[in-house]
């Protein structure tokens, strides 16, 4: 028997596996992927996602891989100018590593730590004990059904969970789906950071990543992905335009690779605890992905859920009230930021009041890194939209006039 079984080896499945482990707990982790292997994904790490993935000890491991830092100086593009400056979250940069890349790491690290992990190995249906989860019926790709038995089961699988559909975890405060997303990777495209445009009804961007390649991403509302899709160079190209410097590098380079598209993605925030079971990153908490919270909003849920679970499981807390609090840190901490990913998601012109902050931090730069900060995560933007900070940096611009 198992302490724990955790279903999905990714951004929230490893790492959780890896953090259990290491504190002496048996951890079976199971994955339907084999790795490495790609997953639709934004790709950017931010800097307070790096510190994270530091503090377990990884950083070298990925920074090895050659995928440039990025937030030293990243740009974000409103239209009538650029707002541009550094992230910073304890020095550590941010990064955009292919999926291929990170996800080994982690994996990989979560065996080196003593966990027991299978490939290819699907999970059917969850075992119950009454209303409580015990264990996992799953098969490895061409075996017999075979079935595995813990004191707590993790659903790491992502948006589509099968743990959170079969514990029937509940959702709630769900938002319309908002963008719709195609990416590919060029190469020889002179680019140095991280570059985010935002445009009425699209948004783009790209960034440097393994291999000498960049991604390259652009977003439409969801209701254009049957038109784009039809038609995904003449979008893509469309949208492009509508940065023409942007457009200029990217088609100075090279396409290497398909484009990669999904219709989007839902927004919702689910209870991740029950009895016998758990849920982390998108099986948790899934947000549109034009601000790439996900994998540093991973990062964050894993350790404080395997935090969660140690106490839990050792006895020092009961293990319902320490799985409550780790929801209620969640949604603190998520909230600002799931408010401005929906309505940034609406590809709609920024209301009059964000035009004038925009209009304001031109002109301050220690205030634009601290916006850049807030709105990658690695700063409360709760914290930086309050009115008594608002009125600080807008009290600024008006001084400097």
């Amino acid at each position: 028997m198992y302490d724990a079984i955790v279903v999905g080896a990714r951004c929230a499945g490893s790492p959780a596996s890896m953090l259990l482990a290491r504190r002496g707990y048996r951890v079976l982790l199971v994955d339907k992927a084999t790795f490495p292997s790609d997953t639709i994904s934004t790709h950017i790490l931010w800097p307070h996602g790096a510190a994270v993935l530091s503090r377990w000890g990884l950083l070298d491991a990925l920074e090895a891989t050659g995928v440039p830092p990025i937030c030293r100086q990243m740009s974000f593009d409103v239209g009538p100018f650029a707002l541009r400056g550094t992230v910073a979250a304890n020095e550590v940069h941010g990064f955009c590593p292919r999926r291929t890349v990170l996800d080994r790491i982690l994996l990989e690290a979560a065996v080196a730590s003593g966990v027991e992990a299978r490939e290819a190995f699907t999970v059917e249906t969850l075992v119950f004990d009454g209303d409580t989860v015990v264990g996992v019926r799953g098969r490895h790709r061409g075996g017999a059904t075979v079935e595995e038995r813990a004191r707590i089961v993790i659903g790491a699988d992502g948006v589509h969970s099968v743990v959170a559909k079969q514990v029937r975890a509940p959702e709630y405060d769900r938002r319309p789906i908002g963008t719709c997303a195609y990416y590919s990777y060029f190469s020889d495209v002179p680019q140095d950071d991280i570059e985010l445009y935002v445009r009425e009804r699209r948004a783009l961007g790209g960034a440097p990543t393994n291999d000498g390649l960049h991604l390259v991403m652009v977003n439409w509302p969801t209701h254009d992905f049957a038109a784009v899709r039809a038609d995904i160079e003449g979008h893509v190209q469309r949208a492009l335009a509508m940065a023409p410097d942007f457009a200029e590098r990217v088609n100075s380079g090279k396409r290497e690779e398909t484009w990669y598209g999904t219709a989007g993605v839902p927004n919702y925030l689910r209870k991740p605890y029950g009895k016998g079971w758990a849920l982390v990153g998108d099986a948790s908490y899934c947000r549109d992905p034009l601000t790439a919270q996900g994998m540093s909003d991973a990062f964050i849920e894993a350790e404080q859920l395997a935090d969660a679970i140690d106490a839990g499981l050792s006895g020092r807390q009961d293990l319902g009230r320490a799985l409550e609090a780790v929801e209620a840190a969640r949604n603190e901490r998520v909230g600002a930021m799931y408010d401005f990913t929906n309505q940034l998601a609406a590809l709609e012109p920024p209301p009059v009041h964000m035009q004038e902050l925009f209009a304001a931090l031109r002109t301050n730069q220690e205030a634009t890194n601290e916006f850049l900060s807030a709105i990658t995560g690695a700063a409360s933007l709760g914290d930086f939209m309050s009115p008594e900070n608002l009125r600080r940096v807008m009290g600024a611009a008006t001084i400097a006039t």
